[in-house]
């Protein structure tokens, strides 16, 4: 308990703005002394959320509040780190006011198997007891599964484990077609490699793949348990091994790796603001996507489009629209380039995790210069081939042959973002006739 910093209700100005943890505290039996953890939580802005409990109590709250004496909080420097640490303080406190502990189908823990192809999955209840109430542990070892919990929040979980999928690929599914799936593509499933005949074989390319895809996992497990330092440092250590070996596009690699890490732990979102969310199959797949277009009658008037759509849904509060400031000069791609350096000088609006351009190649290419290596898919479709161009793969990919709901999605933030921006683009030539 001792690394909380406490305050009174009285203090509420002291709580900070900031993403973290905070508990709530109550003092013990008349004679025990001291103060007892009933209850801990997440926020993306712990003074606001601390507030909301006792200004406007659930139904929840209003079964401890009364009890509170003190409120505890612990800063942290993202969600995700916020996330993970609230799930190793509640295995540490076991406070009585979360989630009945009594029923685990509460809790989310994520699953880790041990067979040679490890799967990552999300679980309600990761193994029984001989009383059928499991023992809630922060890590978990059965003879074919590693288990990590309990975490509170499934969406946000959900999340996490998208994101951190961009730095450590991993497979889902114990089968895999022989050619790469949309996940490949993606750049979030190791490939088909591993799933070959030569997998049993103890050297070879097979072995040295398996080898490095269970490194990551278990990079990937020790992140989940908030111990970032220390796979950070040991990604150093792997890239400073290859550098010596002039292995430098391995270290390259690694180095890259590093910072894509060091960019999703800092800026990714996945702790919402209300207290109940709902989350659509498409939202499983891009919690937050931009997609861009531009607007111009042989270089007048022209414009540029932002809009946003976080899980499947449009938020029109986060779009933005762009007047071009290059002079009659009809060049798409130059003003494409235009809108994006113009966007990513905007770090406060939250980044994506995918970039939608329309476009083909050249639009592509141009994105993907300008993002400069933040961790944010660029995708780009181009209509007249019914083709979808992705980051890091040679050959475009048949629309026909994506899943509906990525599909579906896609027509629907291009339709979007010409709307929107062809909007603003009339709207100029309307004022310049009036004028």
């Amino acid at each position: 308990m001792e690394r909380f910093k406490f305050i009174t209700q009285k203090n509420f100005d002291e709580l900070p703005k900031t993403s973290g943890v905070y508990c709530l505290a109550s003092p013990k039996l008349k004679g025990e002394g001291g103060f007892e953890v009933i209850y801990i939580g997440k926020a993306i802005n712990i003074k606001s959320r601390v507030k909301n409990h006792f200004q406007q109590p659930s139904y929840r709250d209003n079964l401890f509040i009364d009890k509170v004496s003190k409120i505890g909080y612990l800063e942290t420097n993202s969600e995700i780190e916020a996330l993970i640490l609230e799930a190793n303080l509640i295995k540490k406190y076991q406070p009585k006011f979360n989630v009945v502990w009594k029923d685990d189908k509460n809790y989310f823990y994520v699953a880790i198997t041990q067979d040679k192809c490890p799967i990552v999955y999300i679980t309600h209840q990761p193994f029984g007891s001989a009383q059928g109430k499991p023992k809630l542990l922060t890590t978990n070892y059965s003879l074919q599964t590693k288990y990590i919990g309990p975490f509170v929040e499934g969406t946000a979980l959900k999340k996490t484990l998208k994101y951190l999928r961009r730095a450590f690929p991993y497979y889902t599914s114990k089968k895999h077609p022989k050619t790469k799936c949309t996940w490949c593509h993606l750049g979030l499933c190791p490939g088909p490699r591993l799933f070959e005949a030569r997998l049993d074989s103890p050297t070879g390319e097979a072995a040295n793949l398996r080898k490095e895809y269970k490194n990551n996992l278990k990079k990937l497990a020790l992140i989940l348990q908030g111990k970032r330092s220390a796979v950070l440092n040991s990604l150093k250590r792997e890239m400073a091994q290859f550098s010596k070996e002039s292995k430098f596009e391995e270290a390259g690699k690694i180095r890259d790796r590093i910072y894509n890490l060091q960019q999703i732990m800092a800026h990714s979102i996945v702790i919402e603001n209300s207290k109940a969310t709902q989350e659509s199959n498409v939202g499983d797949i891009f919690a937050k996507v931009e997609c861009y277009d531009i607007s111009n009658i042989q270089g007048k008037f022209a414009t540029g489009s932002m809009v946003v759509f976080v899980n499947g849904e449009s938020d029109k509060s986060q779009y933005k629209k762009f007047k071009i400031r290059l002079m009659d000069t009809p060049n798409d791609i130059a003003m494409l380039r235009e809108v994006l350096e113009r966007r990513f000088n905007h770090p406060e609006w939250k980044y994506p995790e995918v970039i939608l351009i329309d476009g083909g190649k050249a639009q592509l290419n141009i994105a993907i210069k300008v993002k400069n290596k933040l961790p944010i898919k660029i995708i780009s479709i181009a209509k007249g081939r019914q083709e979808l161009f992705i980051e890091g793969q040679k050959n475009p990919i048949p629309l026909k042959l994506l899943p509906q709901n990525i599909y579906n999605l896609i027509l629907q933030l291009d339709s979007e973002a010409h709307r929107f921006a062809i909007t603003y683009h009339k709207k100029l030539r309307k004022k310049n006739l009036l004028q």
